[in-house]
């Protein structure tokens, strides 16, 4: 246990750099609001490493998440997968894990930190609890953490509960980020899967309203026909809009 320590994990990490994952990086990186170091590693390499450290501690993890560098808290979120993913994982533990998530979301400030973690993290944890915190997340005036709201659902559409994904959607269906829009396009488009039904219903409702990118997201699956549909819909829409006539 004295070896998986949050500095053992950034020597690693640091030990693995190169110019062409730091130019990749940098790019790869989205909040420009917080100051961001960045070491340079592969996230291919990144994820070995993590895998190599599941069994960090929490505070250890914690640690981590307080990091300067991008890669560094994505290796504390991948670690929180790997431990969440655990069917030996205790009940307590998964708790543990979803509130440092929740606590520390300040911290989880790139969209694939979201995507890597709170589909287990978040949705494993409430798949058998109330998930009223996601609705909450889903109002939030931070765009990962809305986009967590969505994100999280995963885990309860790969077990054919995909009721939440599609209300929470309809908290987000106008929402102005794009990195909300990627998510619940491509969300509802993978719960639709799982329920045709609901998914054409929802377009039905809303797809005059749906921002661009994520009404594209959203039809990507869709026979030729319906997709054309539900785009020539959402184009009329927006060009009324943008003339000023609705």
């Amino acid at each position: 246990m004295e070896s998986l320590t949050a500095k053992a994990f950034i020597r690693k990490l640091q030990s693995l750099q190169s110019k062409a994952a730091l130019e990749n990086n940098q790019r790869f990186f989205r909040d420009e609001e917080t100051p961001t170091k960045f070491i340079g590693i592969r996230m291919a390499s990144l994820f070995m490493v993590a895998k190599d450290f599941t069994r960090m501690p929490l505070k250890e993890i914690e640690q981590l998440l307080t990091s300067n560098y991008y890669e560094a808290r994505m290796g504390a979120v991948s670690i929180m997968d790997f431990q969440a993913r655990d069917k030996k994982i205790t009940s307590d533990h998964k708790n543990a894990l979803f509130d440092l998530y929740i606590n520390k979301h300040d911290r989880i400030n790139n969209w694939d930190m979201v995507d890597r973690s709170a589909p287990h993290v978040v949705g494993g944890y409430l798949f058998d609890k109330p998930r009223k915190i996601l609705y909450k997340l889903a109002k939030s005036k931070n765009p990962l953490e809305r986009r967590t709201a969505i994100v999280a659902t995963w885990y309860f559409i790969r077990q054919n509960d995909v009721q939440d994904c599609f209300d929470i959607a309809r908290i987000l269906v106008k929402d102005k980020h794009h990195l909300v829009q990627k998510a619940v396009g491509s969300w509802i488009r993978e719960a639709g899967k799982r329920d045709r039904a609901q998914l054409l219903i929802f377009l039905d409702q809303y797809a005059a309203i749906m921002p661009r990118e994520m009404i594209r997201y959203a039809v990507e699956k869709l026979d030729k026909d319906r997709k054309s549909h539900y785009l020539s819909i959402n184009k009329v829409s927006i060009k009324k809009i943008t003339n000023g006539k609705t």
